[in-house]
């Protein structure tokens, strides 16, 4: 995510001409972004409740399935966060190369971080991930 919001200002201060004119970008920047670590962290918080790993990095620590909360609206909460947060940046910098980075960065993720996580939890939670699978979407 640092990267993509990196990547983003970077396409701003470079290519300023691809800037859009707007005059206004707080309000829907900071609902967007606001949306977004408020999503995340609810994600974050139902895996506490349920004592199981947030990390990533090491799915073979969870201990449960958690279908909870956020949880029931989005598999991916966390990432649906990062993902507010990166679109509330782009629209902050209106610089139209910004927003080209936000679907490589659900590419990425499902690629690289959401399939393999899915793989892993279909291979330890079978049925019952395969039914929740089957009742909620990826990201929204």
């Amino acid at each position: 995510m640092i990267i993509v919001a990196v990547g983003m200002w970077v396409f701003s201060v470079v290519f300023p001409a691809l800037n859009a004119p707007v005059s206004s970008t707080m309000g829907l920047s900071a609902s967007s972004i606001s949306l977004g670590v408020i999503v995340a962290v609810l994600g974050v918080l139902e895996f506490r409740r349920a004592n199981t790993t947030v990390d990533p990095r090491f799915p073979d620590r969870s201990s449960r399935l958690v279908v909870s909360g956020v949880y029931r609206i989005s598999r991916n909460p966390m990432y649906l966060g990062f993902f507010l947060v990166l679109f509330g940046w782009a629209w902050y910098l209106m610089n139209y190369l910004a927003f080209l980075l936000l679907p490589l960065f659900v590419v990425y993720m499902n690629c690289f971080q959401i399939q393999p996580e899915e793989r892993y939890m279909a291979q330890k939670f079978g049925d019952e991930f395969d039914k929740y699978a089957a009742r909620v979407r990826r990201w929204i």
